[in-house]
This record gives structure tokens, sequence and C-alpha cells, in this order.
């Protein structure tokens, strides 16, 4: 989770975090691996181990209740149900009525310290897949304003056949309508329509959305919700799923197993999952992202420095933009931290106060930056040029030798690979 509170201006809420290195978690829930039974293993060799989520009815602690099951003979694991939280770093709030076009508002995609997303654009319609087409994206997030149903309004910048079948893992539904406004944003920078006269451009506008709710209304998901919405994505072959968000830095691997397990699961099947880093400024990237089978993003600005916020280190891979201020880095003249902020990530969401749509310039964080390299995945893929089902390994490998050196030359902590370039990750070669 993030270290600090935030005031989310535009969403009208704050959220409530406890200090730095005080992991948060489910205080009546306990979630269990079990080993895999001998005689189901015998019929179905697939078979793993099965993860659970234990109540606590009896006034134990979460602590004493773990302790009791790990000392079981069935049982490979038992921890708290820890809580994430998404990845946004809210700054005064904007309208985003900025004249000039798209291309005036968002930097991100076609500015000097952008995506390049122009160039990539005809290198997809050269090849007949225009914006990504054919290509699914797993949002774990929020949900997503994709049906008119109710109290809920589709997004005017999402219409047509754009979304696959989701699910909500914190309603328990099949309507993983968005309450938030985050995974709405998220899925916009994805996937966001072109050429309909409606707000701005999503990076892989042809592809199509899977929205997984596991963040409640405050942007708050237990780990338990996350791992089952890895495997409800990766079961239905979506080729990628975006993470846009974070456990609090004190939570280490022994502690969300179930998440790890479901992430491995993923990457056997052939699903590329990135995440966010996080919006600590801590050295350390954050989990989920810091797992071993998650492509980690951090955050850059408009003028190409990392994000004063960007969690950073020997585990992150790429960077995207993100928005908003310049870390202070001697020796980097990209850095200005003394200068205004650079402006944050525009896409269309809604404010839930009142539901109404519109463009919010107030939008930054390495949420914001994971799904830039998401969109910019579902291009490669959709490009042809690593073949026509390129493994998660060789997309990530694409992605990092592709990418815009930043800082110190060569992949760094700050860094990583460097910024993403989709035009350079999908040209086809000379």
């Amino acid at each position: 989770m993030v270290r600090r509170s935030c005031l989310l201006a535009a969403l009208g809420l704050v959220l409530l975090v406890p200090p730095a290195g005080a992991a948060d978690y489910m205080r009546d829930q306990v979630v269990v691996r079990y080993a895999p039974d001998a005689a189901a293993a015998r019929t179905t060799p697939a078979a793993g181990a099965r993860t659970r989520v234990v109540k606590i009815r009896d006034g134990r602690s979460v602590a004493e209740k773990a302790a009791q099951l790990r000392r079981r003979s069935d049982v490979l694991s038992a921890t708290p149900n820890y809580i994430a939280r998404a990845s946004v770093i809210p700054n005064d709030p904007g309208n985003g009525n900025v004249p000039g076009g798209w291309q005036a508002l968002q930097w991100n995609f076609a500015g000097p310290f952008g995506v390049n997303a122009p160039a990539a654009w005809d290198n997809l319609a050269r090849v007949g897949r225009p914006g990504g087409a054919g290509v699914t994206v797993a949002v774990l997030d929020t949900g997503v304003a994709y049906s008119d149903r109710g109290r809920f309004t589709r997004s005017p910048d999402l219409r047509g056949n754009r979304f696959a079948h989701g699910y909500d893992f914190v309603d328990r539904d099949r309507f993983p309508n968005d309450l938030n406004g985050h995974g709405t944003h998220v899925a916009s920078t994805i996937a966001e329509s072109i050429d309909n006269g409606i707000g701005v451009t999503g990076l892989a506008f042809g592809a199509k959305i899977m929205p997984v709710r596991v963040l409640d209304r405050y942007g708050e998901g237990d780990s338990a919700s996350i791992s089952k919405g890895i495997r409800f994505a990766t079961r239905r072959r979506v080729q990628i799923i975006n993470l846009s968000f974070e456990f609090d830095g004190a939570i280490r691997a022994g502690q969300i197993p179930d998440i790890l397990d479901a992430l491995r699961f993923a990457r056997r099947k052939g699903v590329l999952v990135i995440g966010a880093s996080g919006n600590a400024a801590a050295r350390s990237v954050a989990y989920p992202a810091r797992a071993h089978d998650v492509l980690s993003v951090g955050a850059t600005t408009e003028h190409g420095c990392l994000a004063d916020y960007s969690n950073n280190g020997p585990t992150l891979d790429l960077s995207a933009p993100g928005g908003g201020p310049d870390a202070p880095l001697d020796g980097d003249p990209n850095c200005h931290p003394l200068d205004p902020s650079g402006r944050g990530i525009v896409q269309m969401t809604f404010k839930p106060s009142s539901g109404a749509f519109g463009l919010p310039g107030n939008y930054s964080g390495t949420s914001m930056a994971a799904p830039h390299v998401s969109g910019a995945a579902a291009l490669v893929i959709a490009s042809g040029v690593l073949g026509p089902r390129p493994s998660p390994a060789a997309v990530e490998t694409r992605l990092k030798a592709t990418a815009r050196d930043l800082g110190v030359p060569g992949p760094d902590n700050r860094y990583g690979a460097g910024l993403i370039d989709a035009a350079a990750a999908t040209a086809p070669a000379p």
C-alpha cells in the first residue's frame, strides 16, 4: 500500500493508510494454501495447491489462527489476507480542457518524452492490425465503466465492441463496474477509442479490455481476490494482465504466496503480467510488481525524469510516463525538481461523486505508467514482429531492447531498461 494518506481531490475521498512499515490486512481472514490431494493428483495431474480464505469465528487473532493452521500437515502456508491499494498520486485537480486536440494534451503519447504512439500506430496499420486488434488485455483494478446498466454508465470513449466478459471479485458477480474511476482511467490509457470526436486516444485502441474488479470503491483489494482475478483472466486466455496497484513496502514474498502462485500460473500459460512499481519513492519495487513473473514499471515525468514518487531499484524493468514532479537526481539533465511539476496523465474517466465523465488532469503515478507498457505490449503482439504467438519472455525482451535509454548509459536502477518506445518495439526488421 502507499506509505502516506492520499487526498484524491478530484474524487472527493481520503485514503487513510497505516504508518510506514505497517502492512494492512483483513482482520478476520487467513489465506490458506493446502497441499494437493493425492487422489485428485492421480486423476488430474495438473491439480496443484488449493487456496482458500478461512474466516476467523472463534475470537482469535489473525496471527494465532495462521499459526494454528500452519501446524497442520496438509497446509503449505497460512498468511493474513493482505490489502493492496491503487498506485495513484494525485495533484491539484484540472478540467482537462486543453486547446489543440489530443496531441497538445497527451504529452505521454506524442511529446518529447512520450512513448512515440503515432509512429507505432503507423506500424500496426501497415500490417492490418490497427491499434493492436486481436489482443485482449485484462485490467485488474477497481472495475471499468464498460456498460450501461442501472446506475452505471459506459464511458463515452469506450464504445463499440471493446470488452471481453470479466468478473467482479469484490461483489462476487458478473458485473465488474467501476465505482472509483481509477480502473476506467487505466483501461482508457490502454484502449480508449480514436477518431470519434470524443476525448483523447488510447495507445492500443484496437485491443479488447477484460474488466476484472479486484479493488473496491476506495481502491483497496485483498490478496485472495487479486490471486483469483489473475487466475480468472489467465484461464480465459488473455495475452496481457495489467496490475496498477501495490502492496505496502513491508510486504514480502512469503506473505502473499497465493498471488505468487497465480503469477507463476499466468506465466506458464503464456500471459504477460505488467505491474506498477509503487509510489513510495523507495529504492525497491513493491509487490506484486517485484515478483519474478511480473514486468515492473516505474514512472517518468513530462521532462523525462524519474518521477519523485516512483519506486525504483535493481528489480525495476522499464519506465513509462506517469506524470507529476521530477525527482531530485544530481547529474541528470532531464531532472528539474525546483521547476513547476510536469503534467499528469489525461484519460477519460468519471467522478464517483457525480458520475460525470471528463478529462481530469490530476492523475499521476506508477498506476498510470503501467498501462502504457500494457498497451505497447499489445501492439507488439499484434504487429507480428515476434511471430504469431510470442512468449511473455520474448515480448518483455523486445520492449526492453527497444526502450529509450535515460539516466546513466545502459540499464540502471532508476529507469530499468529505459523509457518504453512503442514505435521502436513494433518496427519491422530492416
